[in-house]
């Protein structure tokens, strides 16, 4: 399934404050000042030939002035060199996924920039300081090939566990090549040796078995959607040439794509195709003998097959069987009834107010609960294998943000490890931790527990609501020091999209740069995510996208009441969709803003459709070629509503030029028409690093450091290195 924009979750004189717009300008026509349908900035969307060597030219240029002031500033050097040290450090606990006897961890430090792909067993990782194994080292690879190749992941043979497909990006796009790689002798296969290769794109492939594989990818003219994912699924047998590979799966040039997955739970092996309609609509199929059985069940529901059972997850009220199940239910379906046409489900859980349903996991005889309950984690747990299944709710910390990773091999019959996980805990001031945990027990053995990364000394952490514009109570969190007053600089951070929900995380790198020396951090936990479920998300897609605004300018409001911080002192950030949501605002409340971090945004959303994945994310924002859509997306598009005569925050917009989901040119052409109109702003697009923005810890820390010289600029003042007034 294609990802959402996200990435994943932040000595000029201050900017003058414009009047006031107030709230019901919002319902006028923001258009009025729009430019003419010939866009003069179109070819900075050029990323290649004289048009994109052109805009690469004004990329430098903006670049150089950018650096030139932001790295002049006394915090830039010590903010970057505190990052830097954090993201080398060596008390990070190694993230790991488990193939067979194995844990596979990336590890990324001053001496591996790109990464170690290591191993080791699950003994061993119990101890301080693993053994850790050599797989492959990503900078020799890069340095010997003359590539910036950067780690995406493998795709391994289970249950064996000898062959699998290594993916690496050149500069961190999305689109990636895939190369066989043997987990015993630590080498890759070469073509020429029989050994799978695929092309860069942005390629979906799954093991048939072990010389078959299941491929879609850019094969050429009519191969690809509209969104630039794969249209195709092709059967590629091993010797034989990718291209003559028989297509077995197609669907349309509108769909967002199609793929393929391959279930080999012992006893329920089978072969899953899909289309996917939208980014939330999906057509599956089970593949047997040949042919392709539909599977009726709503488009827009969550279906995961597991061994004998089918969790299904409605995004919409669903009635069957004469009982109604309400969007946000995780229910249990058996699958052999399913085929016989009943549809009889069992409910494991039903949202409630304050309550949602997070996500779940699988063991082999269990199914795991995380449950948001007011933006925090609970755990509760179902026993599949009790007749008939049974729940539980497991002791775990609380507040704060927990994260379940089963180490469960569902392809083998008899897994010791079948109903074991690991159990992150974090929240915005205590570090990370994971304990290994059983699911039916209690008991949990401690294994990572990371050191404080940042002096939280009299921090705190407080909920509150603020009232949208509609009336709707909007939670959001406020982290610092609990007597700070007004003159305090505070960052509000946000996204608001794709029903992503933004749960407590620790930070050290927001401790360190922004909470450490005075600063205030507040995030917003508006609609478009999923913090209440499938209907706080859609409340606010579609024509409907301007809730995600008004929460967002309701906190920043609220904030201002409370005696929290003041316009001057107040800046915003976010990412992608949450570029987008800071851009808007940016516009909307040029007043209320004093900086203003755009990461990776959508800006010019009468065009963001026809740019690289853009027409993947129709379903949360629109079609801007349908008349009743665009009237609605043209009143919030940041890039169409900058006006003259209206003094804006001086934003600093970020971004890549290596990223291949959200086109550069949004940020570009935002910048140009800014500085058109004789406001001043910064902007920097790193070379490298795709979506994310940085392609390894030294451009993340060059980032970062800007990024937070650039809002101490702006917010400091006075307050830099204090508590505030």
């Amino acid at each position: 399934m294609p990802t959402d924009p996200q990435s994943a979750p932040p000595a000029i004189p201050a900017t003058a404050l414009a009047q006031p717009t107030g709230p019901d300008d919002r319902s006028t026509d923001r258009s009025v000042d729009a430019m003419s349908p010939e866009d003069p900035y179109l070819w900075l969307e050029a990323l290649d030939g004289e048009e994109g060597e052109r805009a690469l030219q004004w990329v430098r240029a903006q670049n150089e002035a950018t650096l030139a002031v932001l790295q002049a500033r006394p915090e830039f050097e010590p903010i970057r060199n505190e990052l830097l040290q954090l993201l080398n450090a060596k008390d990070r606990i190694p993230h790991v996924a488990r193939r067979g006897d194995w844990l596979y961890n990336l590890w990324q430090d001053e001496q591996h920039p790109r990464g170690l792909w290591r191993r080791c067993t699950l003994d061993e990782f119990r101890q301080p300081e693993p053994p850790w194994r050599l797989v492959l080292d990503l900078d020799a690879l890069g340095q010997a090939e003359g590539r910036s190749w950067v780690f995406h992941g493998a795709i391994a043979l289970a249950p064996a566990y000898r062959r699998c497909l290594v993916s690496l990006s050149d500069g961190g796009a999305d689109a990636h090549e895939l190369r066989e790689f043997d987990l015993e002798t630590l080498q890759f296969i070469p073509p020429e040796a029989g050994g799978f290769f695929v092309p860069e794109a942005k390629s979906d492939v799954e093991w048939l078995d072990e010389d078959t594989l299941l491929v879609g990818s850019d094969f050429g003219a009519g191969s690809l959607t509209d969104s630039g994912y794969p249209r195709q699924v092709r059967q590629w047998a091993r010797g034989t040439p990718l291209a003559a590979a028989p297509v077995i799966f197609e669907g349309e040039a509108s769909d967002v794509s199609v793929s393929a997955s391959v279930d080999r739970t012992p006893g329920h092996e089978r072969v899953f195709f899909s289309r996917s309609l939208d980014f939330y609509n999906e057509a599956r199929f089970l593949w047997r003998e040949g042919d392709f059985l539909p599977i009726d069940l709503p488009s827009d529901m969550s279906v995961h097959a597991h061994g004998a059972w089918w969790l299904l997850r409605p995004r919409t009220d669903w009635t069957v069987a004469g009982r109604t199940h309400p969007a946000g239910s995780l229910l249990l379906l058996d699958d052999a009834a399913f085929w016989l046409g009943d549809r009889e489900v069992r409910t494991l859980f039903t949202p409630s107010s304050g309550r949602s349903l997070e996500d779940y996991s699988l063991t082999q005889h269990h199914v795991l609960l995380t449950i948001s309950e007011h933006v925090a984690s609970r755990l509760e747990e179902w026993d599949l294998s009790a007749q008939p299944p049974r729940m539980r709710a497991v002791e775990a910390p609380f507040p704060g943000s927990l994260s379940v990773q089963t180490l469960h091999d569902t392809e083998l019959p008899a897994d010791p490890l079948g109903d074991h996980y690991l159990l992150h805990y974090s929240d915005f001031l205590s570090p990370d931790s994971v304990s290994l945990a059983r699911a039916g027990q209690d008991e949990r053995e401690p294994l990572k527990q990371r050191g404080a990364q940042f002096d939280a000394t009299g921090l705190s952490v407080q909920q509150r609501f603020a009232r949208s514009a509609d009336g709707e109570q909007v939670p959001y969190f406020v982290i610092g020091h609990p007597e700070a007053g007004a003159d305090t600089p505070t960052l509000l951070y946000g996204y608001g999209g794709f029903e992503v929900s933004l749960q407590p995380w620790y930070s050290g790198g927001n401790g360190r740069a922004w909470l450490a020396r005075g600063g205030r951090l507040v995030v917003a936990n508006i609609r478009g995510g999923g913090e209440y479920g499938p209907q706080w998300h859609q409340a606010a897609t579609g024509a409907n996208k301007q809730r995600s605004f008004d929460d967002f300018i309701a906190v920043a409001e609220d904030l201002i009441a409370r005696g929290y911080t003041r316009a001057e002192r107040l800046g915003i950030m976010g990412g992608s969709n949450g570029g987008l949501l800071v851009g808007a605002c940016m516009v909307q409340r040029p007043e209320l803003f004093g900086a203003v971090v755009c990461q990776v945004p959508l800006l010019d959303m009468k065009r963001y459709h026809l740019l690289l994945a853009g027409a993947s994310w129709m379903a949360e924002y629109g079609d801007p070629d349908d008349a009743q859509d665009w009237a609605a997306i043209a009143q919030y598009s940041p890039y169409q509503n900058l006006r003259h005569g209206v003094t804006y925050p001086r934003a600093l917009f970020a971004t890549s030029t290596r990223d291949d989901r959200v086109h550069p040119g949004h940020a570009r052409k935002m910048a140009a028409r800014l500085i058109e109109l004789g406001q001043p702003c910064y902007y920097f697009e790193n070379i490298e690093g795709g979506h994310g923005g940085a392609a390894d810890n030294q451009q993340r820390a060059l980032l970062q450091a800007l990024e937070f010289s650039y809002l101490w600029q702006q917010l400091g003042g006075e307050a830099l290195n204090g508590v505030g007034a």
